[in-house]
């Protein structure tokens, strides 16, 4: 279609950035659907929004304004008489499903994420991230501070990552009977899939010790090539031959970061490697998921998404030499450093 056959909302640009502008409404709706558990009651079929309304303790009328914009979405659908169903996406919403995606979205839609996003003005202004100061303290220290809230990261941070851990496994390459150590690994989720693709090689998870009591190794029964080592990555890292590294250096400093590959430096055996996994910043103006997650560091963290060129500076001054980057058909990236 020509340019002169279009509508103003198609060719003038302040429609657009009307849309950008109110682009946060769509989350807080996927937001309050996930928190009212509107999924759970879909199971056996389409309801009336009455229904589903006296099923969750919610006001009808806004209830269907909401189901009624995540339907544009495609998650959940309004039939011809007004009920709603699930959709891929909203199955996804279940909390009874082996591949839920709830805590995920619950995670990313947290206050400790809302809030800060919405002052990052001041981010922009000052280098720094205003989190600290709308919650008093750091970010990691929220999280950790008692059971629920530790819950909300770390469940929701297991949700986020299944899905791709068994790719990032495959996509992984390791010596015959390798040591892996998973830093900072969370609940072991990565380490698991690691475990299970590549039977030659042992795994350790090093972590905090109030994280590892929640770990899913178990989950292997009697295969017992893992072993837990409690400890924290600022302060020394356990012996191993590979070291992976998965959503841990976008969330500090450059300093931090060189910090944390050094004490993997030391430890790491002389055929051994590291491999980051996190998102690599393409150049170029193209959208990319690496550029919105930035931003959400940005607001909350020390950290940032980093570039290929980024990733080989930091690798340089911890003594290890980029070797290669290594794509995984998801949103993240190996960056593979061997020692120099």
């Amino acid at each position: 279609m020509a340019d002169a056959e279009k509508s103003p909302a198609e060719t003038d640009p302040r429609f657009a950035l009307m849309d950008y502008a109110m682009g946060y409404l769509f989350p807080a709706a996927l937001r309050a659907a996930a928190a009212l558990g509107v999924a759970d009651h879909l199971i056996d079929g389409p309801r009336s929004v009455a229904d589903l309304a006296e099923a969750v303790g919610a006001d009808p009328r806004n209830l269907y304004r909401t189901l009624r914009l995540l339907a544009t979405r495609e998650v959940f659908v309004e039939g011809a008489d007004g009920r709603f169903g699930l959709t891929p996406a909203a199955e996804l919403l279940r909390g009874d499903v082996p591949s839920s995606f709830r805590s995920a979205v619950l995670m990313l839609t947290d206050p400790t994420f809302w809030r800060t996003a919405g002052e990052l003005t001041e981010a922009v202004r000052t280098g720094t991230a205003p989190f600290e100061r709308l919650f008093g303290m750091p970010f990691f220290d929220h999280f950790a501070r008692d059971a629920e809230t530790a819950a909300v990261f770390h469940v929701g941070m297991a949700a986020m990552s299944d899905p791709e851990n068994p790719i990032v496994a495959r996509a992984c390459e390791f010596p015959p009977d390798a040591v892996v150590v998973d830093l900072g690994g969370g609940h072991g989720g990565l380490l698991l899939a690691v475990l299970r693709e590549h039977p030659g090689v042992r795994g350790v998870l090093f972590d905090q010790p109030h994280v590892l009591r929640e770990h899913r190794l178990g989950e292997l029964g009697e295969d017992d090539r893992w072993e837990l080592a409690a400890g924290d990555f600022f302060g020394a890292a356990p012996p191993g031959d590979v070291y992976l590294v998965k959503r841990i250096l976008h969330d500090w400093d450059d300093e931090q970061c060189v910090r944390i590959l050094r004490h993997c430096r030391r430890a790491v055996s002389g055929r051994g490697r590291v491999l980051v996994v996190d998102a690599v910043v393409p150049p170029g103006n193209d959208p990319d998921p690496g550029k919105v997650i930035d931003i959400l560091m940005m607001s909350s963290l020390t950290g940032r998404e980093r570039t290929r060129a980024e990733f080989a500076e930091l690798f340089a001054r911890a003594g290890f030499r980029l070797a290669r980057v290594l794509p995984t058909g998801t949103r993240l990236s190996i960056v593979e450093g061997v020692p120099v």
